[in-house]
């Protein structure tokens, strides 16, 4: 077979992400404002059709570069392990996530989120490591409030505890 089963979701998801793009074309275009009810779901839409076509690109390769490396005799097992316990602790962390955000707001809330996630999924080992986590956990709140708060004037949840 020429892909997995990580190739076939994102197929699904293409398809679904297309239906569901195509469909929010026929929602109504408001006269008075320039962004109707149509744009953020056009947006997400278009993010998940990209991410989904993505990841069958990325199996269709893995795939073909497994099929040319592994002899056929060693491809009949896996000796992945899984791991079940960071299945786990991701959805902790989105659920601590949800939880914080009405009371720390959206900044400190999402700042604490990516930079635990990025932990969670490979705890740095190094001064650089630590600093990258840091960095990319910072920059993805001030870039998704410079976008979503200022250029889009979408209000973003304030802290009940910090009022910020």
């Amino acid at each position: 077979m020429w892909l997995t089963r990580d190739g076939l979701l994102g197929l699904i998801c293409l398809g679904i992400s297309g239906v569901l793009f195509a469909m929010s074309l026929s929602l109504p275009h408001l006269p008075i404002v320039p962004v109707g009810p149509g744009f953020y779901p056009r947006i997400v839409l278009s993010f998940l059709a990209f991410a989904s076509f993505a990841l069958v690109v990325q199996d269709w390769l893995a795939q073909r570069r497994s099929r040319l490396e592994t002899p056929k005799a060693e491809k009949s097992g896996s000796t992945e392990a899984k791991n079940y316990a960071g299945v786990v602790i991701a959805f902790a962390l989105v659920t601590a996530y949800v939880v914080a955000l009405p009371y720390l707001g959206f900044r400190i809330a999402t700042i604490g989120f990516v930079g635990l996630f990025q932990i969670a999924l490979d705890r740095p080992r190094s001064v650089q490591a630590w600093l990258r986590v840091l960095l990319v956990a910072v920059g993805t709140a001030v870039l998704c409030y410079v976008i979503f708060e200022r250029y889009l004037s979408v209000l973003l949840p304030r802290g009940l505890w910090t009022g910020w």
